[in-house]
């Protein structure tokens, strides 16, 4: 908008940035032709010498040195200058001016006077006029006005040459004088347009890196609030998990003595009901304090993996052992599926054990009763190892699977069951998964139940060494068969 309104107020309907690179290119291109254009005026006068008298050809080639002169003084104080933006017209006026007598020097070599008849004499002036037409051109194209004023009085001055020589070849090189003027000026027109198409094309791309550069600066500030955001959650986390630690540990001891009657039973059997209410509430949120702290862990990216050489099958196997317990407690039934050739996984044995134990714990707090859980471990097709947990629920709305993957999310089957719960345990899954390099997938329909993968990559399974033979190398598998 602020350039609309600046443009608008531009005499030149264009912005003042681009007048100001409009003059110093008319300033530097000719500066540039000057030595070009004092060469090109011995030239013409060397060549006027064959049909008129040295004299007048030497007065005719001083004067355009000395206009081409005060020319070149009053570009190079532009050049200098560098003046304000309020004094650009006047400069222009002044360039358009000067352009203007220094184009009727120029021109006034068509009338020098003939010594005598030629054919030089006849075409010299059309020639003349088609080269300084041609050179003002180009070099005074950035400039409208000045191009104008540069060449018409050349092409004027050929027409009033070829007025005075009269003669049958007189109209003809008149029309081609004329046809010159117009096709110079608009190849003219068509330079200036794509100049100022240029300038605006690096006005825009200067634009967007100021942009970018705006942009840069006030992601770098958001990243560094965010960065100064999460150290401040990191410690409030860290202080208040001691703070609330300390008393929870104090309340589940105590709660625990009170509830087992270790000190003697309570007069007042309720009591015994309500240390355990106390005890389940403080591993609750004992629990709930965990899972948070291990989640801000794996967004922060601090989790650090301790890897070790697990074998998956009796990793899951002791988790769905621990487990059996609850599911048969509820009236549910385990189903365990393990492929046998499975190798070693290199991985974070408490890290999978979470996993594997968050997977059968969602199975049955939705599965109902008399429901059956599968649990298997087997080879994906890429040569990496995978855990599918699945049961016979009420399965999970397509649309409520992107929000049970976000934290404290849960869905509508959570709310009607009323079962407890953070909403930690899936994100808690999918980033502890995602640590390890492997994929989570979760798949459900509705009254068909829910079949939820956590897979990791081959680039984690650890292919077995072959044996040493007793001649200190190593024997293939067929070998060792056959020996034994």
């Amino acid at each position: 908008m602020n350039n609309f309104r600046t443009q608008l107020a531009s005499k030149t309907g264009i912005l003042p940035a681009f007048d100001r690179e409009l003059l110093s290119s008319y300033v530097k291109n000719q500066l540039s032709v000057a030595p070009l254009a004092m060469l090109l005026a011995m030239v013409l006068a060397a060549g006027a010498t064959t049909f008129s008298t040295a004299e007048d050809t030497g007065y005719w080639l001083f004067a355009t040195m000395m206009a081409t002169a005060i020319s070149i003084v009053m570009l190079r104080r532009f050049e200098r200058g560098d003046p304000e933006d309020e004094k650009l017209p006047v400069w222009r006026r002044q360039f358009v001016v000067v352009e203007f007598f220094t184009s009727v020097f120029w021109a006034s070599i068509v009338f020098l006077p003939v010594m005598e008849s030629s054919p030089v004499a006849t075409v010299f002036p059309l020639a003349v006029g088609l080269v300084l037409l041609a050179m003002r051109t180009v070099v005074a194209g950035h400039l409208p006005a000045a191009m104008i004023a540069g060449t018409l009085p050349i092409t004027l001055a050929v027409l009033m040459r070829y007025w005075q020589i009269g003669g049958p070849t007189a109209p003809v090189m008149g029309g081609i004088a004329i046809g010159a003027q117009i096709l110079f000026s608009m190849m003219a027109h068509q330079l200036y347009r794509a100049v100022i198409q240029m300038h605006g094309f690096r006005a825009e791309k200067d634009a967007i890196f100021g942009e970018l550069e705006q942009a840069k600066a006030i992601s770098d500030e958001a990243r560094r609030r965010a960065e100064q955001n999460d150290r401040a959650k990191s410690r409030f986390l860290a202080t208040m998990s001691h703070e609330l630690r300390t008393p929870l540990n104090a309340i589940l001891g105590f709660s625990e003595v009170l509830k087992d009657e270790v000190m003697g039973k309570h007069e007042v059997p309720v009591y015994k009901e309500y240390a355990n209410d106390i005890h389940k509430s403080g591993s609750h949120l004992l629990n709930l304090i965990n899972e948070i702290l291990d989640l801000s862990r794996i967004e922060a990216g601090r989790h650090e993996l301790q890897e070790e050489a697990i074998l998956l099958p009796a990793l899951v196997e002791d988790c769905v052992h621990l487990l059996k317990l609850r599911a048969k407690e509820k009236g549910m039934t385990i189903a365990e599926h393990y492929e046998p050739t499975l190798h070693r996984l290199r991985a974070d044995e408490r890290s999978v054990r979470q996993i594997t134990l968050n997977l059968i714990n969602n199975a049955i707090k939705f599965t109902p009763t008399g429901g059956t859980i599968d649990v298997s471990v087997g080879w994906t097709a890429g040569g990496g190892q995978y855990i599918c947990v699945r049961d016979d629920g009420p399965g999970i709305p397509e649309e409520e699977i992107p929000t049970i993957l976000q934290a404290f999310g849960r869905g509508s089957a959570a709310h009607q069951a009323a079962e407890e719960g953070s909403g930690l345990g899936l994100p808690i899954v999918v980033g502890l998964v995602e640590r390890h390099g492997g994929k989570f997938s979760i798949k459900s329909r509705l009254r068909e139940g829910t079949t939820v993968i956590a897979t990791f990559p081959p680039e984690r399974v650890m292919q077995p060494m072959p044996a040493i033979n007793g001649r200190g190398g190593t024997a293939e598998p067929n070998e060792l068969r056959k020996t034994a």
